[in-house]
């Protein structure tokens, strides 16, 4: 007989090898062709509802990392919960409008001045849903779940009637006024910014320090006094009007070589030092709100400059009095508009410097500010020259630098409601804890939003004007736009003319002749995805709102969660969401941005197709994304190994439960050995550590918690020790029963708790499991942890020190195969002699521990009684020598039984008994 063949050796089809950039395709191809979607939903329809609610990408190029992280991270969530008791539909969507598309056209060759709006607009329509198939290819091969033959599309009719109505009742409410003020304006997209398309970079800027000569000094300052400002944009100089000092600060007069300057008593010793003055003297002190109207005189133009009072002027640096162009900054627009002074902006939409600064039009704005400087040392009022690297304001589409202009702009007011937008954040749960801080802060500080663009491809702010310049923004008119777009598409505006995009038969007092135009201006794409909660959360039956959750990077505070919370608070009074989670960006492994220019760009598809999706979606899950998250191919090779050693595990798994039927040859609990027991509750523990770290958003804790029971409790323990049962013992046998019971229960709560993580991998192991019902993994529910209380709590502390007794087992065993004493740990006799509190727990504790220590013969003694050279280890004293016997040819363990059953003499009688008893 070949005792081979009696050996129950496991049995599986489960490759070992996932060569997963060939399998993944054919999984998914499997999906689409049973719509697992729909089939989830089916499921769990009437399960409470848990929406998170996909931040729409941009519909333009390929996936980088960063919308790999993000989407991966956006499906762990949405398949946990659609596991855990919830219906969680998940719907994708794209944001396409704004300028990258009329860009990509361009630099396409398309001609934009051969062509109608209307035209251009359908080109980028259809540039935009071809951007839309490719990603969405893409995110579908990462292996992310959602409604794909039906995502939202801010281009669509509905949704562009939904921002109709969200711009309309906010206009109802007040929130919405159009105004001439100073916004961030983008000379190379020649269109205004809002808050959020700003993003900061260093930029060499002229630093100069100019004298503006008193002309009335009100009886305060002498004629003869010139008053120091400090700019680093000297192109704004000629749009100058005004001085501003604070009220509060003390102010000198200092003579200098016989020229008198006024600024700020603290700032005197700064800009003495920068200027280069070599001594000077303090003639008189005086407060800022003496200064109150002091006219002085603009040094290139015959025109006042007006000394006004401000609480904005800082002396962290400058010279305390601050060059006022109302119609280049905030502050100053405002403090002027105090005074009565309005904004003066002589620079184009390009850029250009117009005729109102004499002397420099026609100019870009950059190069004017050499001219300005020459200028103004001609006539000798620049007092220093120097040039400094600052961080600046740059346009995030161009990457180009913007300027303060003063143009007429609409708005959306948020100091009107900013107590309800900051205690709908209060409201809102963040995830990390820092995001709420962030946010709060950033609604606090924020000035009024600028909703326009002076751009074609976007949605067209619905204004209508009368023939006396009066703004017509009804409850009427809104409800018709509206109802236009939603039949026919925001192309209508673009197409007809005013009076045919009104309701018919409209009147209007200020138009006796029934003449009106509309207005031109877009609004700012993020309004456009800003009102997704009404567009998409209240527009769909299958979805709710406020969500559950929106999931973004961290420049969403800024972004995505900013103009959605501004939006859903204006209409409705709530945030648009219940709570907030934020990752952080992907780098290269040194830490640096990814960019082309550097080479140092690692792409999803390039990871897929050498490693598989799932590989990628393990990565996510082992990172700690709330921060900055680096990616390198060392990383991918550390977590392809951890993959490894999961699937293998699985693997081991099943083969070893391939005749076992739970419904047939399952132990309970309490008939199980206590190595089994002790096993079966660190799977309970496992178990319960994921699930919290699933609903905690926390999935390097389940990367962790799955890996170390994997290759700790498993591979390493449990599974090295069955062999001796479920190879060795007879099919029936309650020892080997009860370990197949642990490894069955131990693989399909494996296969459920990193079906969000692993997906192709846990169906393609569900495909080989013999006793289920379900066609999917996925249409299963997470494993639910069993309590077994004190018993529970009596296994852990004895095991806990049964594994330290074994440790040092370990580190004998090793130590005498490097001795050469023995060769495979199944030649070794142990002896062992233990302190009273372990060996206590030993007899307590009813285990084969030669089967525990993986040896052939184990002998407990008396410290007294081990021999003088025994190895003295933390916890034991341990003697390892060759055990007396022969090697069973079956189970190759060493026996002095073999050769005692005269029909099977190279067997021991174990083994003996158990060919007689099966295989006879």
């Amino acid at each position: 007989m070949d005792y081979k063949d009696t050996l129950l050796m496991p049995k599986t089809d489960f490759p070992m090898r996932g060569n997963l950039p060939n399998k993944e395709p054919d999984m998914q191809a499997k999906w689409e062709e049973m719509d697992i979607y729909t089939k989830v939903q089916e499921r769990t329809k009437g399960r409470p509802f848990f929406v998170l609610h996909d931040g729409p990408p941009y519909a333009n190029g390929d996936l980088h990392m960063g919308h790999a992280l993000n989407k991966v991270l956006k499906d762990m969530i949405v398949r946990h919960k659609s596991m855990s008791g919830y219906h969680a539909p998940y719907v994708p969507g794209w944001d396409t409008h704004g300028l990258p598309i009329e860009q990509a056209l361009v630099n396409k060759g398309v001609n934009r001045k051969e062509l109608s709006v209307a035209e251009f607009r359908k080109m980028c329509e259809e540039y935009a849903y071809s951007q839309i198939d490719n990603q969405r290819t893409q995110f579908k091969r990462i292996g992310v779940r959602g409604d794909w033959e039906n995502p939202y599309i801010t281009l669509k009719p509905a949704f562009e009637a939904r921002q109709i109505e969200v711009f309309g009742e906010m206009a109802k409410k007040g929130y919405i006024y159009k105004g001439l003020k100073p916004v961030y304006w983008s000379p190379s997209s020649e269109s205004a910014l809002a808050e959020a398309e700003i993003e900061y970079k260093d930029k060499k800027s002229p630093s100069i320090y100019v004298a503006f000569p008193v002309q009335d000094g009100r009886g305060v300052v002498a004629e003869d006094v010139r008053i120091i400002i400090w700019t680093t944009t000297p192109w704004t100089i000629p749009a100058n009007l005004g001085i501003s000092v604070h009220p509060d600060f003390q102010y000198v007069i200092v003579e200098v070589e016989g020229n008198k300057f006024l600024l700020a008593k603290d700032l005197v010793e700064f800009v003495a030092k920068e200027i280069g003055w070599e001594s000077y003297e303090v003639v008189s002190e005086l407060k800022g709100s003496e200064l109150d109207r002091v006219v002085a005189k603009h040094p290139l133009y015959d025109r006042d400059s007006l000394v006004m009072l401000g609480e904005h002027v800082t002396a962290e640096a400058g010279t305390g009095c601050v060059h006022t162009a109302p119609g280049h900054g905030e502050d100053d627009f405002y403090v002027s508009k105090q005074y009565g002074i309005d904004a003066l902006s002589p620079v184009n939409d390009r850029g250009v410097m117009t005729d109102e600064a004499p002397g420099f039009e026609g100019l870009f704005y950059e190069d004017a500010n050499k001219e300005v400087t020459k200028k103004l040392e001609e006539v000798g009022a620049l007092l220093k020259l120097s040039f400094i690297t600052h961080s600046y304001p740059h346009d995030w589409r161009t990457k180009k630098p913007v300027i303060y202009r003063a143009t007429a702009q609409w708005f959306a007011s948020i100091q009107s409601f900013r107590d309800e937008l900051l205690e709908a954040i209060r409201n809102t749960k963040f995830t990390p804890a820092w995001g709420e801080t962030r946010l709060y802060n950033m609604v606090r500080d924020r000035g009024d939003w600028c909703i326009s663009r002076q751009r074609v491809w976007g949605v067209p702010i619905p204004v209508f004007y009368a023939e006396n310049g009066e703004e017509i923004i009804t409850d009427e008119t809104i409800a018709h736009v509206s109802k236009l777009f939603r039949e026919q598409g925001s192309n209508i505006w673009f197409e007809r003319d005013a009076k045919d995009l009104l309701p018919e038969g409209f009147t209007h007092s200020g138009s006796p002749n029934g003449l009106f135009t509309k207005e031109t201006d877009i609004m700012d794409v993020w309004f456009d995805s800003g009102s997704t909660h009404q567009g998409v959360l209240e527009e769909r039956e299958d979805l709710v709102y406020p969500a559950d959750l929106y999931l973004e990077g961290s420049d969403q505070y800024r972004g995505w969660f900013n103009s959605s919370l501004t939006t859903s608070v204006a209409i409705n009074g709530i945030a648009p969401y219940k709570g907030l989670l934020s990752h952080g960006f992907t780098l290269d492994g040194e830490g640096r941005k990814m960019s082309k220019s550097l080479g140092n760009t690692i792409v999803p598809a390039k990871v897929m197709n050498q490693l598989g999706a799932d590989i990628l979606r393990l990565w996510v899950s082992s990172v700690d994304y709330t921060a900055d998250v680096r990616v390198s191919d060392s990383n991918f090779k550390q977590v392809s190994e951890v993959y490894r050693k999961i699937r293998n595990t699985l693997r081991f798994l099943h083969g070893n439960v391939a005749d076992f039927s739970p419904s047939k040859d399952r132990v309970a609990f309490e008939q199980m050995r206590p190595i089994d027991q002790y096993v079966y509750v660190k799977l309970q523990d496992m178990i319960k550590d994921v699930l919290a770290a699933y609903e905690n958003y926390e999935f390097a804790g389940v990367y962790h918690a799955v890996n170390n029971f994997c290759t700790g409790e498993l591979s390493s323990f449990y599974l090295d020790i069955a062999k001796d049962v479920v190879y060795i013992e007879g099919a029936d046998h309650p020892h080997r029963r009860a370990m197949q019971t642990v490894m069955y229960d131990a693989l399909l709560a494996l296969l459920k708790l990193l079906t969000p993580i692993i997906p192709h991998t846990t169906d393609e192991l569900w495909s080989y499991l013999a006793d289920v019902e379900e066609e999917s993994v996925q249409l299963t529910d997470m494993p639910e942890a069993i309590e077994f209380g004190e018993v529970a709590s009596l296994l852990r502390e004895r095991f806990n020190v049964l594994m330290v007794v074994r440790d040092d087992v370990l580190k004998a065993l090793e130590e005498a195969r490097n001795a050469k004493v023995i060769g495979k740990s199944l030649e070794a006799k142990v002896t062992l002699a233990l302190p009273e509190k372990y060996a206590d727990v030993l007899k307590a504790t009813d285990i084969d521990y030669a089967q525990f220590f993986i040896v052939s013969k184990f002998v407990e003694v008396e410290a007294s009684d081990i021999a003088a050279d025994a190895l003295k280890l933390d916890a034991a004293t341990i003697l390892v020598e060759k055990a007396d016997g022969e090697k069973c040819e079956r189970c190759w363990t060493i026996s002095e039984t073999v050769n005692a059953d005269a029909d099977h003499p190279t067997l021991c009688t174990r083994c003996a008994n158990v060919v007689k008893e099966y295989y006879s």
